[in-house]
């Protein structure tokens, strides 16, 4: 599946992680080699579809393959979304520079902040996670309502 050209970005969301594979194509975009068109939940598509939208018609050259297992749909379409965003835009965490990148690096600068001006947890990532419970009540912040009678 891996060509020499592929590029290997990966993004989470709550507990969904996904692994984004970019090369050079013309626009298939396929989740779970699952075409993203075919995704039941509308407003999973309308997320995992939002970054590409920005790129315009750079998308027609590139292919997109997502892997991503964990947590719901609408996490995984961020973590999808997040992933996207920074396989397009060269992003990783350890700031090396991409040898095989699709885009030259002026076209993703300004991709990156298209996309940024657009939602800046985009390409940074929404770090918010479930609190863990603890003891004493049902949740991680609740407690037996008290009455002083």
């Amino acid at each position: 599946m891996t060509t020499p050209k592929t590029e290997i970005y990966f993004a989470t969301r709550k507990t969904a992680s996904a692994h984004v594979y970019i090369t050079k194509g013309k626009g298939k975009i396929r989740i779970n080699n699952v075409p993203v068109e075919m995704i039941p939940q509308e407003t999973a598509r309308e997320v995992i579809l939002a970054p590409l939208e920005i790129t315009g018609d750079l998308r027609d050259k590139i292919d997109i393959s997502v892997r991503v297992r964990g947590g719901g749909f609408m996490g995984q379409a961020s973590a999808i979304a997040t992933g996207i965003s920074r396989a397009l835009t060269g992003w990783t965490k350890s700031k090396k520079e991409p040898k095989d990148h699709p885009f030259p690096k002026s076209t993703r600068e300004d991709l990156r902040k298209r996309i940024t001006d657009f939602d800046k947890y985009l390409v940074s990532g929404d770090a918010r996670r479930k609190e863990p419970k603890k003891f004493g009540g049902p949740g991680a912040r609740r407690r037996k309502q008290k009455s002083y009678r």
